[in-house]
């Protein structure tokens, strides 16, 4: 069992509380491995039914699948189903594939809308929707994809990983989070 980092102690406790986080803390903080950790112990470390439960949003394809291989090192041992969407794949075969059930859902802004509006995705039993790397999504214009998507779901733990917490960023708050806390390093 390795020591949690400094940023790692102060959020675990919030995550696993089920309260709305901004994670502001550099590149090396412990920030994903954190949000990993609070999702397994949020899911009970089990699958459940086909909707997804968790949503992790990341920035493209190839930081989908480094995140995915991240979550199964933390999951090997659970039944926990994890899944990739992202816009370099058939959409058709996604939504398929999404339909035998999903736990876990890291995706990018765009596969995650087309999937919703195509009904292709059920978000009803969402317990967690998590943004890894915010500024990105939010420099590259992707919040208006967000922040449909989040206007119909039912209320849900939203977590914002970022390395500094801009006034794009900030406005989410409004938007989305109920009292979010900042939790930083």
């Amino acid at each position: 069992m390795e020591t949690p980092l400094p940023f790692q102690k102060a959020i675990l406790s919030k995550l696993k509380g089920g309260m709305d986080v901004y994670g502001i803390a550099p590149t090396g903080a412990g920030k994903t491995t954190a949000f990993i950790l609070a999702t397994v112990h949020k899911l009970k470390a089990e699958a459940f039914e086909d909707s997804p439960r968790a949503l992790v949003m990341v920035k493209d394809k190839a930081a989908a699948l480094v995140l995915k291989e991240q979550f199964e090192h933390f999951t090997n041992e659970t039944d926990l189903r994890i899944y990739c969407a992202y816009d370099e794949y058939d959409l058709e075969k996604q939504k398929e594939e999404i339909y035998f059930g999903v736990d876990i859902m890291i995706v990018t802004p765009k596969r995650l809308n087309k999937l919703y509006f195509l009904n292709g995705i059920h978000l009803g039993q969402l317990q967690l929707f998590i943004m890894e790397d915010a500024e990105f999504l939010m420099r590259n214009n992707y919040q208006n994809d967000v922040l449909r998507v989040t206007e119909s779901l039912k209320k849900c733990q939203y977590v914002i990983m970022a390395e500094k917490l801009s006034p794009k960023l900030k406005s989410l708050q409004e938007n989305m989070m109920s009292h979010a806390l900042i939790v930083s390093s």
